[in-house]
């Protein structure tokens, strides 16, 4: 039998006086109840209680198995209300691993998040390396584009396009970029984490795909650096639209190509499970929601 019942059914037998009253307590019945003590004094090897057709009283090892039982059951309805509270209100600790171009975006979430919820802590890390979130203890992980393990929930939060852009500096001294397959003899900077490897892809004025091949002397997981390396007019880039922005305003760099759209991509919040999160992640993970869909034109511009 359950052990945690007979445990149960016994200190109900004792604080009722009897096993019928117990019984109607535990609504099972009266031979149940008899039942389940008896396979807890049997698993222990000892009477707990003295029956007389009368009364039921407590054997002197029953006493001392009585008040330590009473502790333990105490000790699981606090544990099971403290677990309640954890899942209804967030406190604790809330640690994730965001992509570092999302910092920017996840900041202005986190400083609401801890004035909101004085009872929790935040534990942000930034990094461009996908990590595992189980074996390193993250709650949530915030990425620019979907991770490869299928297993892992992961939720949109907004989506976002690159520009393909260089500087006034490099269209001097390699002239106009007038067709996409030319960019094949152009030095292109690009990204380790794009998803297509060296082949970029676009869409055109018709939503038919297109793809061209690229090469060049940078690689790198540092959009800042490819920034650079397009403002020092060293080559062309294909940069998340929300790095380049105000560059491209400003004049220091240069939109090419505007009849091809880069294919559409999705920021996203990564998490290991989608049932009984704690109200920690779920609380975050809406508010990131709310904040992302209050952004998506900031995020997004050339949409």
């Amino acid at each position: 039998m359950d052990r945690f019942t007979s445990l149960t059914a016994f200190v109900r037998v004792v604080e009722n006086g009897g096993f019928s009253a117990a019984a109607r307590r535990l609504n099972m019945s009266t031979t149940m109840v008899s039942n389940h003590v008896q396979a807890l004094e049997d698993r222990l090897g000892v009477r707990l209680l003295n029956r007389t057709t009368r009364k039921v009283s407590l054997t002197e090892i029953g006493q001392a198995y009585y008040d330590r039982s009473t502790q333990i059951l105490a000790d699981l309805e606090q544990a099971d209300d403290i677990a309640g509270e954890l899942q209804s209100i967030p406190r604790g600790t809330l640690r994730i691993h965001a992509a570092t171009h999302m910092v920017p975006m996840v900041a202005a979430v986190v400083a609401k998040f801890l004035s909101t919820y004085p009872e929790i802590k935040v534990d942000l890390r930034m990094g461009e390396a996908d990590v595992d979130l189980i074996e390193e203890g993250y709650d949530i992980a915030l990425r620019m584009i979907a991770p490869p393990d299928s297993s892992l929930i992961v939720r949109s939060l907004a989506t976002w396009r690159h520009v393909l852009c260089c500087s006034h500096d490099y269209l001097e001294k390699h002239g106009r970029v007038q067709q996409l397959a030319e960019l094949t003899g152009h030095n292109c900077g690009r990204h380790l984490n794009y998803p297509y490897g060296d082949e970029w892809r676009f869409l055109d004025r018709k939503g038919t795909p297109a793809s061209v091949r690229t090469s060049g002397r940078l690689v790198t997981n540092s959009g800042e650096a490819l920034r650079n390396m397009a403002l020092e007019g060293a080559g062309i880039c294909l940069m998340a639209g929300f790095l380049v922005q105000d560059d491209l305003e400003a004049g220091r760099l240069v939109r090419l190509l505007p009849e091809y759209r880069p294919v559409e991509m999705s920021m996203n919040v990564v998490y290991p499970h989608r049932h009984h999160l704690s109200a920690k992640v779920r609380t975050f993970i809406d508010m990131l929601v709310q904040h992302s869909a209050e952004q998506q034109k900031l995020i997004n511009p050339y949409s």
